[in-house]
Order: C-alpha cells, then structure tokens, then sequence
C-alpha cells in the first residue's frame, strides 16, 4: 500500500517504515514540523519517500495516518483528499491527554470514519473517545543489539526539552536523582539543564540515533523519570540495548517493565538508592539488563508491531 503520514516522531516512525509499504512523508523547503519529509540522524530504507507538498496531488494514496488534529486539513488543502471519506484514515495518538486526566475527550472523539490508534493500553483508557472505534498497537523498535557494557559507573537519562517539559518529563526528579547519582542526560534541549544539575553531570545534545544507542550501551543503568506521557520508545530502545531499568511508575512503566528487569516505583529516593546499588554492582546490572531485553524483544519486537499495523490497513481499506 501507499501510506501517507508526516514525520512527526522519529524513533516511532523508524520502526514504521520498516514495514513492506511505500511511505510517502511530505517535505517543504524548510524542512519545517509539517514537511520535515525523511529522518537525517536515523537509518530509513528507500520505500521511505519524500514528497514535496506541491507534488502530493499527483500521488496516489491508499491510506493516511493522522497524528495531530490539524493534519486532515492540510490532507484536503494539499491533496484534495478527506481523511475517512474519500480515503482510509487512522489517527494515532502517541500522548496521554493534555488536559485533565481520565475527562479529556480527543480530538477525534465520536467519529465513524476513521479508528484511533493508540501506543498504550494506559493512553487508551484515559482518553475519552466516545463512539470511535479505538485500538491499541503497542510500540515496535528496531534492534540495535546487545550493546550494553555498563563501564562506566553512570545512569543515563534520555529526555527531549526537559526544561520546557520539567513536571511531565519528570525532569524535576531527575535533579533530585543526579544530586547523589553521577548521570549522562542525552536528547533536544539538554543543555539547558546547565545550572539545574551538579557540574559532573553529562549534557549530551541531541546525537544521532546510531551514536546514542552507542553512548547510552556504555553506562550502568538507564534512569526513566517520566511523570506523565506515553512510554517513551528511548526506554524500550535501553531495554533492547540490555540495559538494566530504574524507572518511575507512571503511565505504563508498570507493565512495561518486569521485576526482573530492574526498580520501578514511585518513591524517587528508593529510584535512587536502586541507582546507587546497580552502580556498586555491575553483575547485577548484568543480569537486569538481560532481563530487560529478553522482555523488549518479545513484547516490543518490530514483526509484531509491524503485523499489527498490516492487519489494521487491512481492516479499514
């Protein structure tokens, strides 16, 4: 098939145009956030195509996937297609609601036209969407491999914006964490943490995918202190790597993360202290972090997520 979508989560879509389709992603010259067009720091097959947006209506479609509301009506304006009426539509939604946990109704609440698809089984059952039929597709990644070594006594964190996102990223714990824990913090916009963390603590911007699946193998443990979003694909990509997990127990963490994988919990010095132990404890470490891969490649493994969203397209064209 055909599937037209906008580059709007990169690991996400990584993991998506693995699949046998064509992907056609629209492009602008500015490479701005409604024409990014293809990836630059991850590894995209060739079926992965970009298509300027003055050239979309020449494209033939067979169907879209929606990820922001305003999506359908670039959908209309640059191609002249409807999303669920002249072509097959589904609306992934990757967040938890923005708005009041558990009462936010979702953009496309109560729509016969299109399924909404979401990342968690969590998301799913706090977003209030009415009559429209609803899935759950949980995340796919592609394996980087066993490359955890965890030489260096550090936990290391992935968090994009964590000052503009501080509660929801959880960034105000991680502060707390790094305090008594040396860190490596990696993602957009790390650099801001500067001032907010001790000056021992690594601020690593941005790296491509490949480098930081690298950089993040060679720490101790991965350190996840998300208060409230969706279960970020960086977690899943350290479980792949073999890395032992401490992580807050928010949103589906709790269900993401088996015992034997690591600490998950609430209280950030008990996060801490489980920090602290897998640092003094490299075989431990060890075997946390094969558990967790074990977990990530069977309940995240990218032939599962990828028959799942083949079996959708068929479904709804």
């Amino acid at each position: 098939m055909r599937v037209l979508l906008w580059h709007v989560h990169g690991s996400w879509t990584t993991a998506f145009v693995q699949g046998r389709h064509d992907y056609v992603l629209p492009v602008d010259p500015g490479r701005t956030p409604d024409g990014r067009g293809r990836a630059r720091t991850w590894d995209w097959p060739a079926s992965a195509r970009e298509v300027p947006i003055d050239r979309l209506r020449d494209e033939p479609v067979d169907v879209v996937v929606l990820q922001r509301p305003h999506e359908a009506g670039l959908l209309e304006r640059w191609t002249g297609l409807r999303a669920g009426r002249t072509v097959p539509a589904v609306y992934l939604e990757h967040d938890t609601p923005r708005g009041p946990a558990a009462d936010t109704r979702h953009p496309v609440a109560d729509r016969d036209d299109l399924v909404l698809v979401h990342v968690t089984g969590f998301n799913a059952v706090m977003w209030d969407a009415g009559s429209t039929p609803t899935r759950v597709i949980e995340h796919g990644v592609v394996d980087p491999g066993p490359l955890w070594t965890g030489e260096r006594e550090r936990v290391a964190a992935v968090v994009n914006e964590p000052v503009r996102r501080w509660r929801v990223a959880g960034t105000d714990l991680l502060v707390r964490i790094v305090r008594d824990v040396p860190a490596d913090v990696y993602g957009m916009g790390v650099a801001a943490l500067a001032g907010h963390v001790p000056p021992g603590t690594a601020l690593r911007e941005d790296l491509p995918q490949a480098r930081l699946h690298q950089d993040l193998a060679g720490a101790r443990a991965y350190l996840h202190p998300y208060r409230w979003t969706s279960l970020g694909l960086a977690l899943v990509e350290a479980m792949t790597l073999g890395m032992p997990v401490v992580a807050l127990a928010a949103t589906a963490v709790p269900e993401s993360v088996p015992d034997d994988a690591g600490v998950v919990s609430t209280d950030p010095d008990l996060l801490r202290d489980a920090a602290r132990r897998l640092l003094a404890d490299r075989d431990e470490a060890r075997e946390r972090g094969r558990a967790a891969r074990r977990h990530a490649l069977d309940r995240f493994s990218l032939d599962r997520f990828l028959t799942r969203w083949d079996d959708l397209f068929l479904e709804v064209t």
